[in-house]
């Protein structure tokens, strides 16, 4: 099976991540719950990886990077820390249902900032021309699940402080691919999962913290726990329960090996996405959705085959040998947003670990399929 899926969870892991994870295993207990070496030994695991992913997203201090479950689990957080029910929010027009769906069950009276597809420029003025001071918070993905499109945060950013609103970033496509400095951008929240660009075990995530937060559940910490309302300092304030410590080691692994090859991932997923693009756009009965500014959009295409339905495309690739993933990704504004509602496209996503020689056997094995 070639695995084109990461956009999804990057399958393939360096070695490091499934030997920490089963050290983990062997070796740790629980953080803050014990003076014993087992205790001790995950508490300085936990504070390393924390460490490590302040130093690579510039976050002042480790106690404001908080461990999640996943990118969800930290928007949540985010979002229900800043937006109160029937609150105002504007977003992009490429929003995940991780964003969408906590502000509908808020009741959220959201303003959506659309733009065309790979439009850097329009989509700032989208959101120059929607933001307004009495907004509860802006929030905007940096990387399109659905099409890979980079928008331009670091402009939006900039717009959200002059007009002093909370900046929700979702960064769960770019982080580990593109650079991020939660203090640069001045941003309340950066959230993002530890399984996908992070290389990380599924069931990992982190939110970076620059605001108040607002504890989701409640429970142990193993700190203050006299008192019977959640610590106010952080990450204890978000972290109930017992830490996932085998996926915490992992995520550390993980970190760092990102750390040591950030700019030549970037550069790797940003070539073999401009070269499937160049082959789509050239092929008979099929419909491509590439930037045709290379800088706009890294690390997934989305494409659809005259005539079938996207999971259809996506079974018939399966049956080649191919991992793809059909539909709406979990991302309906996006699709309508681009207009390929209501049955979305085929997404192909990459990661450190795609060869061009895979990329060109996904090209070959397509056109058979739009030929057939």
């Amino acid at each position: 099976m070639i695995y084109l899926d990461s956009a999804a969870t990057t399958f393939q892991k360096p070695p490091s991540v499934s030997r920490a994870v089963q050290n983990a295993m062997r070796t740790m207990s629980s953080p803050g719950r014990g003076g014993y070496a087992l205790a001790q030994r995950a508490e300085e695991t936990a504070f390393r990886c924390r460490s490590l992913a302040a130093e690579l997203f510039g976050v002042p201090s480790p106690e404001q990077v908080v461990f999640t479950f996943n990118a969800t689990h930290g928007l949540n957080i985010a979002i229900k820390s800043l937006v109160p029910k029937g609150g105002r929010v504007l977003v992009s027009g490429y929003e995940h249902n991780a964003v969408t769906r906590p502000l509908h069950a808020l009741g959220a009276r959201v303003r959506v900032a659309a733009s065309p597809l790979f439009d850097r420029t329009a989509a700032l003025r989208a959101f120059e021309n929607a933001l307004s001071p009495e907004l509860d918070a802006v929030i905007c993905t940096q990387v399109s699940n659905a099409f890979g499109f980079i928008l331009p945060v670091e402009e939006i950013a900039a717009l959200c402080r002059a007009e002093g609103v909370p900046l929700i970033i979702d960064a769960a496509q770019s982080a580990g691919i593109l650079p991020i400095d939660l203090a640069a951008l001045g941003a309340a929240f950066i959230a993002m999962p530890g399984h996908k660009g992070l290389y990380g075990p599924q069931g990992t995530g982190l939110l970076l913290c620059a605001h108040d937060a607002k504890p989701l559940i409640e429970g142990g910490t193993g700190s203050a726990s006299l008192e019977q309302t959640m610590p106010e300092f952080l990450p204890d304030r978000l972290e109930a329960g017992t830490h996932n410590m085998p996926g915490i080691a992992g995520l550390e692994a993980g970190l760092r090996f990102v750390r040591q090859r950030r700019e030549r991932i970037e550069r790797h997923e940003r070539a073999l996405i401009a070269h499937v693009s160049e082959w789509l756009r050239a092929m008979d009965g099929v419909t491509v959705y590439a930037a045709r500014e290379p800088s706009a959009q890294i690390g997934v295409l989305s494409f659809n085959v005259d005539g079938r339905e996207p999971e259809e495309t996506a079974a018939a690739l399966a049956l080649h040998g191919f991992a793809l993933r059909g539909g709406l990704h979990c991302a309906p504004y996006a699709h309508r947003t681009a207009g390929t509602l209501p049955n979305g496209t085929v997404r192909l996503s990459v990661s450190a670990f795609t060869s061009p020689a895979e990329i060109d056997a996904f090209v070959r094995a397509l056109r058979s399929i739009a030929r057939t």
